[in-house]
């Protein structure tokens, strides 16, 4: 994708993660300098680029990541479902810190990684829009509903706008029926971020983070403001996938609701 630099500072969280590792060489473009932080190992910097590491549990370390950042793509937490106990450090006091330390510092926009599991108990025969309520299918996807009322917040009372992104499933490939509908590419993915950093207004904006797959589960309509246009298509995959997998049994909740494997996941 070719971009143009927009930023002086973006600060990456999470930059060790799957989705940190792809993000990482992508933003570089848009920037003169990236700060990199994670509480994981990271590769050394490059040019342009400074490891910050913190945990974001903590919250000093954590609003000092944002001292000087122009604006902030956050995909650091846990991603996956775990015990209340084990997401909440992370998750839902670590966005919070991140938006105090963007308050403080004067950060003005932030890319906040949702996920569809912040809807996860609809139905797979539904078509539902950011504006439906959201049905979290665990403790992640409730953490990630909490972080998308923490933007709503500090954008309400403090003016810090906020794309929420809803990703789907972002992998190389999708690799089972359930992608076929949440599948987002790398590239796609590439463009969304991008999209929500330099759209000119967004105010708090809750968009879906999927490709141009034949299989719809989320009108994204409403995120047209962005200029988001994806270009890539499960569909390719679909005959492989189908052959591969097989007939799967409708009555099971993970073919039933949108969440798939998480809505049967826990208690921990």
């Amino acid at each position: 994708m070719t971009t143009t630099l927009r930023f002086h500072r973006l600060l990456l969280t999470g930059a060790a993660g799957h989705l940190g590792r792809v993000l990482r060489p992508r933003l570089k473009s848009l920037c003169a300098e990236l700060r990199l932080s994670d509480v994981a190992p990271m590769d050394p910097a490059g040019p342009g680029e400074e490891l910050r590491p913190a945990d974001l549990a903590d919250k000093a370390a954590t609003m000092a990541l944002l001292d000087g950042v122009d604006a902030v793509v956050h995909l650091g937490g846990i991603s996956t479902e775990h015990s209340f106990e084990d997401i909440a450090g992370p998750n839902l006091f670590g966005a919070y810190h991140v938006y105090e330390g963007a308050r403080v510092h004067g950060c003005r926009r932030v890319v906040f990684a949702s996920s569809n599991h912040v809807t996860g108990f609809y139905t797979q025969g539904e078509t539902i829009s950011p504006q439906a309520a959201p049905r979290p299918d665990g403790y992640y996807g409730l953490s990630k509903a909490f972080g998308e009322n923490l933007a709503q917040f500090y954008f309400d009372r403090w003016g810090i706008e906020t794309v929420s992104l809803r990703i789907g499933s972002s992998f190389a490939k999708p690799a089972d029926r359930r992608m076929l509908a949440t599948w987002l590419s790398f590239d796609d993915l590439e463009r969304l971020v991008t999209a929500a950093l330099t759209a000119p207004v967004v105010g708090h904006s809750v968009v879906y983070g999927m490709s141009d797959n034949r299989l719809v589960w989320w009108d994204n309509r409403s995120a047209s403001h962005l200029g988001y246009q994806p270009q890539d298509s499960s569909e390719q995959f679909r005959a492989a996938i189908e052959a591969r997998q097989g007939i799967v049994d409708p009555t099971l909740p993970a073919a039933r609701f949108q969440g798939g494997a998480f809505v049967t996941q826990g208690p921990f």
